[in-house]
């Protein structure tokens, strides 16, 4: 596959942003009008005003049209030969369309769940599964959990605004520049297609961050899930066997890059479960809500989940400079600064309840 240079990954990003801008903004308009008619097309959020949620439709029309655009750029190979991006783009629809069904018609979480498997067993028969065990089968079991997981958490996590996007965002900067830095006979196909999704979520973000104009909604928050869960295996789950280094290692990079997402699961799943409250249901009982309950405002919430992000990907990407030297120490880090976040985080739920209505 041609190289690409750095000024064509720029044009990349560049064009994916405006794209995803312009989109944006057109649907938005979209939803004032005719779009508005169907109650359908807003949801009510945290912050109790009605708003678009249309904010997937132009994540995963910047990656179709970024897709179409490499089938040009790599005209002299097919990339649709290419079982792996197949698979990728497969899963990518399936999820796009189980986003589009939950927010049109809220559909049961049992039928979700299985469109997210669905998805899991697309990357194990399109050779997109973790490879940490090298056997086959443990591995898909592996993959498909990894992929409902990620599905959920980033779903859970978009609760306000402009948390799940950024959060996103930087789980993607950490696996280009991994993937860009340490796979130097990596395909360049999957640099661009990361690249190009940053740039879409930027686009988004510009309508998405407090105060928002429009949500990302299930369509958005299914399709970037699976999109980051994809490039979290092939460039943090993989990364290990790339260097025959310890599997266990892939754990503690997952675990930085994956920190801010993480938390907050954990966080919701450990007190539903002392409550006796359903771990599926949706609630004002996240670590984002329970920060504003500190006093915090919407925005600084969304600028502690940034520092987190930021800290997150840098020490992801230092994990996997230094990995291959200093596995204890580097995996030691990242289990440290986990804990460090899950603590603080964790605690704020417990000290800072809703107020009494």
């Amino acid at each position: 596959m041609k190289s690409i240079t750095l000024i064509e990954y720029i044009y990349f990003f560049l064009g994916a942003l405006c794209v995803s801008f312009i989109m944006n903004k057109l649907v938005l308009r979209f939803s004032k009008s005719l779009g508005i008619r169907n109650k359908n097309d807003v949801v009510v959020r945290w912050s109790n005003d009605s708003k678009p949620s249309l904010g997937g439709i132009s994540m995963y029309f910047t990656f179709v049209v970024g897709a179409l655009v490499c089938a040009v750029v790599f005209s002299d190979q097919n990339i649709f030969d290419n079982t792996e991006f197949v698979g990728l783009m497969a899963a990518s629809t399936l999820a796009f369309v189980i986003g589009v069904a939950d927010d049109a018609y809220n559909t049961k979480p049992m039928l979700k769940l299985f469109g997210q498997i669905s998805c899991g067993l697309i990357f194990v028969f399109t050779n997109n599964a973790i490879d940490v065990f090298h056997l086959p089968i443990l591995d898909g079991v592996i993959t498909v959990l990894w992929v409902v997981a990620v599905m959920n958490s980033l779903n859970m996590l978009d609760n306000m605004d402009g948390i799940t996007g950024t959060t996103s965002l930087f789980i993607l900067i950490s696996c280009v520049t991994i993937f860009g830095l340490f796979f130097t006979q990596g395909n360049v196909l999957w640099l661009i297609l990361m690249v190009i999704e940053i740039g879409a979520l930027i686009g988004f973000l510009c309508y998405n961050i407090n105060p928002a104009k429009m949500f990302m909604g299930d369509t958005g928050s299914q399709f970037i899930a699976l999109f980051v869960s994809f490039f979290g295996v092939k460039t943090l789950w993989n990364l290990p066997a790339n260097y025959e280094l310890p599997s266990w290692s892939a754990v503690f990079l997952i675990l930085a890059a994956f920190t801010p997402a993480i938390v907050d699961t954990l966080t919701v799943v450990i007190n539903r479960t002392k409550r006796g409250v359903s771990v599926m249901l949706g609630g004002k009982d996240h670590t984002t809500h329970h920060l504003v309950y500190k006093g915090l405002s919407d925005f600084k919430v969304w600028l502690v989940f940034t520092f987190i992000g930021l800290l997150s990907t840098a020490l992801a990407i230092l994990i996997a400079y230094f990995i291959s030297v200093e596995q204890v120490f580097m995996s030691l880090m990242a289990f440290v600064f986990f804990l460090i976040v899950f603590f603080l985080l964790y605690r704020n739920t417990i000290k800072y309840k809703a107020p009494e209505n």
